[in-house]
């Protein structure tokens, strides 16, 4: 009776440990669940080897098992005073139970390992490239049409702005600026006459220049054609109450006084004597000042 006991308590405790050892014995991964693509490690204990130190192989050599579903990285035998163990570092690139390239190390074939791997995609979920996304989907394209709209109507509204309000604007602001540029122009053809005289230039073609060049000059700026008026004509012109800023010496007055002197001296049939022409052309510049100064502040205004 103690004998059939021990008997069955034999077989269970028997059976317990042949489990065990052969759960100690079995792969395991890490991490425990592999997805396509992921590096992963397989270890697989073995019985303790007998003599020799861990053997790996790596680069070109763990290459050499690799398949077109695996990659193996390296492959390590492992030899610890407890036991043994084979350490394969792969990647798989399909989805299922794949079954590792046999490998040889140490002397020693391993073939017939099996790992499973796992797909990102669900069940249902088709292995395809998904659709195109629709174009207000893309990045920075609601940015892009709503600023070439808000664009587009900026431009209207300034064009509209130019129809009914701008013509008078712009119309004073290029007349401004050509009073400015025709009053510069005049100033260097008065220091250029100035540079002349004293150069040795006959002051006959000097006082020409000077009466043709400043008769020109009114012309544009006042827009009546001041090149054939006498000198007393001068003095009915009316383009100064335009520059309430222009002092009262530098008005028509001024134009008659000085048209009057140069033609004096143009057809005197005398000499010409050079100082009257410099205080012809320093009373030219004083004048074109004392205009731009006006200029300036009408602009203002």
């Amino acid at each position: 009776m103690n004998i059939v006991k021990k008997r069955f308590l034999f077989f269970p405790l028997a059976l317990i440990c042949v489990c065990a050892a052969a759960q100690d014995r079995s792969a395991y991964l890490i991490p425990r669940t592999v997805y396509v693509g992921d590096k992963a490690v397989l270890s697989l204990p073995l019985p303790a080897r007998e003599s020799g130190g861990d053997i790996t192989l790596e680069g070109m050599d763990a290459d050499f098992f690799s398949s077109e579903e695996i990659d193996i990285h390296r492959v390590a035998l492992e030899n610890r005073p407890q036991g043994c163990r084979l350490v394969v570092e792969f990647s798989a690139y399909v989805p299922g139970q794949l079954e590792l390239p046999p490998i040889e190390i140490g002397g020693e074939r391993f073939a017939g390992i099996t790992v499973n791997i796992s797909s990102a995609l669900s069940g249902s979920d088709a292995a395809v490239l998904s659709g195109i996304l629709p174009p207000a989907a893309v990045p920075g394209t609601a940015f892009l049409v709503y600023g070439t709209m808000a664009g587009i109507a900026l431009v209207l509204l300034f064009a509209l702005w130019i129809v009914l309000r701008g013509r008078k604007f712009f119309s004073g602001w290029l007349s401004a600026w050509e009073r400015r540029r025709l009053i510069v122009s005049m100033m260097r053809i008065e220091k250029r006459l100035r540079k002349n005289l004293r150069g040795g230039i006959a002051e006959q073609n000097i006082l020409d220049t000077l009466s043709g060049e400043f008769r020109s000059f009114l012309s544009l700026f006042t827009g009546e054609n001041c090149r054939a008026k006498t000198a007393g004509e001068f003095g009915r012109l009316v383009f100064f109450q335009e520059f309430p800023g222009m002092p009262p010496e530098w008005d028509s007055r001024f134009l008659e006084s000085f048209f009057r002197r140069c033609d004096n001296l143009r057809f005197s049939g005398g000499a010409i004597d050079s100082a009257d022409i410099m205080a012809l052309l320093a009373e030219l510049r004083q004048f074109l000042a004392a205009l731009a100064k006006a200029g300036r502040e009408r602009k203002e205004a």
